[in-house]
């Protein structure tokens, strides 16, 4: 009996060694799964164990994620994941994945921006709206009528930016004081992904729409007074940026067209070569860590198959290639200071 007590006690519960290393830094991947198929997972790459770990959500909750995670951002001891395809928002632990409450009826929920400890903004695809949600009891809250799908939100003070992506050309300001549209910046078709720089220059990746009859541009927009100040013209129509990054610092912009580029804000043209090239991969996502400059590329293959993240230094040294799950998508960073 004393045998027996010693083994068990010396067996750890999955949520025990789930929480081992996620309480470290690393990056959660979203595998986003086959769509309509309800198997999109969390994976996480441990700096600590240098390892990636997959599946962690149902792993933990015994139950699947569902169909198509797409973003993910933290707020204090909680992360939240956008389920697009499910219409919902999974709120877990940081450090266990343990599901804490689940946020549904949502349109096509594709990113989320928190405004204060009480209030969060989610854009949607296929919705008309930003939906607002109280974060202290996890429920939709109202909604901010934009009368035009939203993409990728940036908060700046008390205004944040949301992009209208699917066939739109224009950047929304919204009050978070009055939760209201106040402005509207019109920049090029398909604005795709935005950063902040130091600056508080807002950049906006406009792709061109997907049937490549409009050059594709990257637009510096002055935050304060909501003015253009600077197109870089893609010189092909062929060119379909996505995914820009920026820098810890805020001074150098990524993103993915052929292979990753990079860019300084202070540059007058866009770069002529890729800074990492695809070499006969597939790029499907960026992510580039705000602390030390790492670079992360998920390679989603042939979008049935499980697929992989590429791991590469500040320099663009590849360190290593992280087996994930499939569709690997967009990452958020998880760092302890």
């Amino acid at each position: 009996m004393i045998v027996s007590l010693l083994l068990f006690s010396c067996i750890k519960s999955p949520d025990e060694t789930i929480g081992t290393f996620l309480s470290g830094s690393g990056v959660y991947i979203l595998n986003e799964g086959n769509f309509r198929g309800g198997n999109g997972s969390v994976s996480f790459y441990s700096y600590d164990s240098v390892n990636i770990y997959n599946d962690l959500f149902s792993k933990v909750n015994g139950r699947p994620l569902g169909d198509v995670p797409n973003s993910m951002a933290i707020s204090g001891a909680y992360a939240y994941i956008v389920v697009n395809n499910s219409g919902k928002i999974e709120v877990v632990d940081k450090t266990t994945m343990e599901s804490i409450a689940t946020i549904n009826g949502l349109i096509s929920p594709r990113n989320i921006q928190f405004i204060n400890k009480d209030l969060a903004y989610v854009t949607s695809l296929y919705s008309d709206s930003i939906a607002m949600i109280n974060t202290r009891t996890y429920s939709i809250s109202g909604y901010i009528n934009l009368r035009r799908s939203s993409e990728t939100i940036v908060a700046y003070q008390d205004l944040v930016f949301v992009s209208n992506w699917l066939g739109g050309n224009e950047v929304m300001v919204i009050n978070t004081l009055t939760n209201k549209v106040v402005d509207s910046i019109t920049v090029a078709v398909e604005p795709e992904s935005m950063v902040l720089d130091r600056n508080n220059m807002l950049w906006v990746l406009c792709n061109g729409g997907w049937e490549r009859k409009n050059f594709a541009e990257l637009i510096q927009i002055d935050a304060r007074t909501r003015r253009i100040e600077k197109r870089l013209v893609f010189p092909d129509k062929l060119a379909s940026p996505s995914c820009l990054n920026i820098d810890g610092i805020g001074e150098t912009l990524f993103y993915l067209d052929g292979g990753v580029r990079k860019v300084n804000i202070t540059s007058s043209a866009l770069p002529s070569s890729a800074y990492i090239p695809e070499a006969g991969r597939y790029f499907y996502k960026l992510a580039i860590n705000p602390a030390n400059g790492d670079i992360f590329i998920t390679d989603a293959k042939d979008f049935q198959q499980k697929g992989v993240v590429m791991y590469y230094d500040k320099n663009g040294e590849m360190i290593s290639t992280l087996k994930a799950d499939i569709i690997p998508g967009l990452m958020c960073f998880k760092l302890i200071k």
